[in-house]
């Protein structure tokens, strides 16, 4: 644990410690995912906070000997932390954009779950308009029947288009999890002609067929390699023709580099790999990546692909 995770999680106990007064240390402990022995720690370190001067009434007041006697929390004097912390515009985002992510990789009531926290999110922060989210997750309705094939532990047998290679294969799998990289949603499955894992696109699967047979233990699906994305911190930086630079004016840059033949240097924010890759197929060669490295591969696979099927069809 980071300190800074547990200062977040400090500035969100105070007030509800204050609205919860003689609460059981094992409820709060459950309820923010800590142990017991964490939950003390923590309350050892606001007993030393407060209002600067750090005199006795400046600083929270909380019964220790109560907490870890009878397992009761009583704080007080923490009036001026009497409401959570609010989200910055860069929190509000990230969290409407997992919300959205959670609601399109889900099913039941944990998508209706997602969905409703986020309109909540999205009318209280006033960002409506700012997020936009576009996932490759495949068919809904191929979606659930996975989920639901991996909660019971069915075996099922795929109709996979290979795209790019133009071959459809029909492949049996017992299934085990789905993933997600760089905005694409992705089926890790037991597959039964290999005997081993493989990972299968789910926008790629045209079908899902219940085989009737239970799906056999193979251990935990392995994790997929980390994507650009998940190693950027959500940064990505682009050299810009002078055409391109227009992408300044329509999209927040967080530094911008001009050079003296009109061309730039814009290092962008990126909340999802999706709309990324959407604007360097719409730039094309206007637009390079420098940094980091893997950016854009979705793009350029996306574009090879398209150019394989029109010359399948034209010839």
């Amino acid at each position: 644990m980071t300190s800074q995770e547990q200062v977040a999680r400090l500035l969100a106990m105070v007030p509800y410690l204050q609205a919860h007064p003689g609460i059981g240390v094992a409820e709060v402990a459950a309820d923010y995912g800590i142990t017991r022995r964490q939950l003390l720690a923590d309350l050892n370190v606001l007993w030393m906070c407060g209002l600067p001067g750090g005199l006795p009434d400046d600083l929270i007041e909380i019964d220790m000997d109560a907490a870890e006697s009878e397992g009761v929390i009583h704080l007080s004097n923490a009036d001026y932390l009497s409401r959570p912390m609010r989200f910055t515009p860069d929190e509000a985002v990230a969290l409407l954009v997992a919300l959205q992510a959670v609601a399109e990789m889900t099913t039941g009531p944990v998508r209706e779950a997602a969905r409703s926290a986020a309109r909540k999110l999205s009318e209280a922060t006033g960002q409506q308009d700012l997020v936009w989210l576009s996932v490759s997750t495949g068919d809904e309705r191929i979606r659930e029947t996975l989920a639901s094939a991996i909660d019971r532990r069915q075996r099922v047998r795929l109709t996979y288009d290979g795209a790019a290679r133009g071959v459809t294969s029909y492949p049996e799998v017992d299934p085990a999890e789905i993933q997600m990289r760089d905005s694409i949603a992705y089926l890790q499955a037991w597959s039964l002609e290999r005997q081993d894992w493989r990972t299968y696109r789910l926008d790629r699967i045209v079908d899902v067929a219940l085989t009737g047979q239970s799906a056999d233990k193979h251990g935990s699906a392995p994790e997929l390699p980390e994507g650009w994305f998940d190693q950027s911190n959500g940064e990505v930086t682009l050299e810009l023709a002078a055409s391109a630079t227009w992408v300044v004016d329509y999209y927040p840059a967080r530094e911008i580099q001009n050079h003296p033949d009109g061309s730039a240097t814009v290092r962008f924010a990126v909340a999802d790999p999706a709309w990324l890759d959407s604007l360097l197929l719409r730039l094309g060669d206007q637009a390079r990546v420098r940094s980091p490295e893997g950016v854009g591969s979705a793009a350029a696979a996306a574009a090879r692909e398209a150019i394989e099927r029109t010359e399948t069809l034209f010839g």
